[in-house]
C-alpha cells in the first residue's frame, strides 16, 4: 500500500551503481559523477569487480542466515477526548472529593487500546496544571485524566486542535511541561519555531513512524509572535509540505493529524476534500482526521505514483458528554502495519471500530455514569439511561451508516 521506503542498509559502494528504484521524488535520488579520464575509469573498472565480488560473498553469507521475517505493529487511533464538567466533576466524586479518579470511565474500552504497540489519542482538553478544572467554551483538564489515558495505554498524543489556545502560551506551556513527564510521544502544539521543526519520530518492531499535526484554527486565539509557544495551521501549506516531504525522508510511515471537518456534520467540507489528496502527495501515509465531534468516512487515497495513502477523515469523539446522540458516536481506527524484509510497508485488517459516550441525566447537579463503551457492548438497557437527546439504536445506525462496510467493525 505504500510507497517502499530506500534501505540504508545497502553499503555505499552499491550505491554508486545502484538508485533507489522505488523512490519518486526528486530528493531521494542521488548521482555519482566521475571525472572522466582513462585512468580513473580503468580504476573505477577494478574497483567494481571487487564491490561485486564483495557483495556475492555477502549475499552467500546472507543465503545460510537465518531467513528475514516481516515485522508488523499494532496501530491503534482514537478521536476527541474532550473533558466537560460532568466528568471531571463526577471523577473528582469518585476520588472521594479530594482528588480526581478518571480511571474507571475507560475501563470499557481498555482491552482494544492496550493491545495496540501504538495508540494515538486526541487530547481535546488542554491537560494543565496551571489552571483550576473548566468546560465549555474554555477547557482545562485536571492532570489526572493524563495519568489515566496513559495508564490506559495511550503512548502518543496528538495536540492539534482548536481548544489548544483555551488558556494562551500558559495553558500551552503548562501542558507540554505535563507530557513532557509522561512516557509518550506528543505533537501538533510546540514549545518555539525551533521545537515545531523538531519532527517526533517513534520506532516499533523495526518501523519507524513520524507524525506531524495542523488544525484549522484555535476559536480566535493566538500567540504573540515574540512569546512562548508555536502552533501550525491548515492554511500554511508551503510549510506543511515542507515537514511531510522531510518527515517522509526521515520514517516508515508518516502519521499526520488534521484537525478539520464541520461541527456536527457527517459530510466532508471543502477543505477536507481539497487538503487530504495533497497531504497524501507529499507524503502523509495515515491521516487522523477529528473536530466535528461525529462521525465521517475513511478511505484509501491514490497518489500520482501509483501508491496509496489511507485517511480517517472523521473519528468523531472519543469520551465527552456533549448532549445531542449524533455526537455520541465515535470510531477508533485500528490496523496492522507490516514492513517486509524489502523495507516495502503495507497496511492490513483496516478497520473503523465505533465507540459511544454514554451520561445520564438524573436531575443531579451534573450528569452521572460517565463511560465510553465499545458499541458492541452498548445495550439498549443503555440506550434507555442516556441522557443524549433522540438517543436510539437507529440513531446510532445512522452515525454508523457513513463509514464503509469493509471497515466497519462491531466487535
Amino acid at each position: 500500500m505504500l510507497r517502499k521506503k530506500c534501505l540504508a542498509a545497502m553499503s555505499a559502494a552499491i550505491m554508486l551503481f545502484c538508485s533507489c528504484a522505488e523512490m519518486t521524488d526528486e530528493n531521494h535520488t542521488q548521482q555519482e559523477v566521475l571525472p572522466d579520464t582513462a585512468t580513473q575509469k580503468q580504476e573505477q573498472q577494478t574497483t567494481t569487480t571487487q564491490k561485486y565480488t564483495s557483495v556475492t560473498e555477502q549475499q552467500a553469507a546472507e543465503a545460510n542466515a537465518e531467513p528475514q521475517t516481516e515485522t508488523r505493529v499494532h496501530f491503534l487511533c482514537a478521536g476527541d477526548n474532550l473533558i466537560h464538567d460532568n466528568i471531571y466533576m463526577e471523577a473528582l466524586e469518585l476520588g472521594g472529593g479530594e482528588k480526581y479518579d478518571f480511571s474507571s470511565m475507560y475501563d470499557e474500552v481498555r482491552p482494544y487500546i492496550q493491545k495496540a504497540d501504538i495508540a494515538v489519542l486526541n487530547q481535546e482538553t488542554l491537560v494543565n496544571s496551571a489552571f483550576p478544572a473548566s468546560t465549555y467554551p474554555v477547557f482545562s483538564t485536571p492532570v489526572e485524566d493524563g495519568d489515566a489515558v496513559t495508564d490506559l495505554g495511550f503512548n502518543v498524543i496528538s495536540m492539534s486542535n482548536n481548544h489548544v489556545l483555551d488558556y494562551g502560551s500558559e495553558g500551552l506551556i503548562s501542558s507540554l511541561d505535563y507530557w513532557d513527564s509522561k512516557d509518550v510521544v506528543h505533537y501538533g502544539a510546540y514549545r518555539d519555531e525551533e521545537d515545531s521543526e523538531n519532527i517526533r519520530i517513534k520506532e516499533v518492531n523495526g518501523i519507524t513512524f513520524a507524525f506531524l499535526g495542523y488544525m484549522e484554527h484555535t476559536n480566535g486565539n493566538s500567540l504573540a509572535s515574540d512569546g512562548p509557544g508555536k502552533v501550525v495551521y491548515l492554511k500554511e501549506e508551503d510549510v506543511i509540505e515542507r515537514q511531510i516531504k522531510k518527515a517522509d525522508e526521515m520514517a516508515d510511515v508518516v502519521v499526520v493529524s488534521c484537525h478539520f471537518g464541520t461541527e456536527i456534520k457527517h459530510e466532508l467540507n471543502e477543505q477536507q476534500i481539497d487538503m487530504a489528496p495533497k497531504l497524501a502527495e507529499w507524503g502523509a501515509d495515515l491521516i487522523i482526521g477529528t473536530q466535528a465531534h461525529c462521525t465521517s468516512t475513511c478511505g484509501t487515497i491514490d497518489r500520482s505514483d501509483g501508491s496509496k495513502a489511507f485517511c480517517y477523515y472523521g473519528l468523531g469523539n472519543f469520551f465527552h458528554t456533549m448532549w445531542d446522540a449524533i455526537s455520541a458516536v465515535g470510531y477508533m481506527g485500528d490496523l496492522d502495519i507490516v514492513k517486509d524484509p524489502n523495507g516495502v510497508v503495507r497496511f492490513e485488517n483496516i478497520k473503523a471500530i465505533p465507540v459511544v459516550s454514554h451520561f445520564e441525566d438524573t436531575g443531579a447537579e451534573f450528569w452521572t455514569n460517565c463511560k465510553v463503551y465499545p458499541y458492541s457492548k452498548y445495550t439498549d438497557e443503555l440506550i434507555s439511561r442516556s441522557g443524549a437527546i433522540g438517543m436510539s439504536r437507529e440513531a446510532m445506525e445512522d452515525c454508523l451508516s457513513c463509514i464503509p462496510d469493509e471497515y466497519l467493525s462491531i466487535e
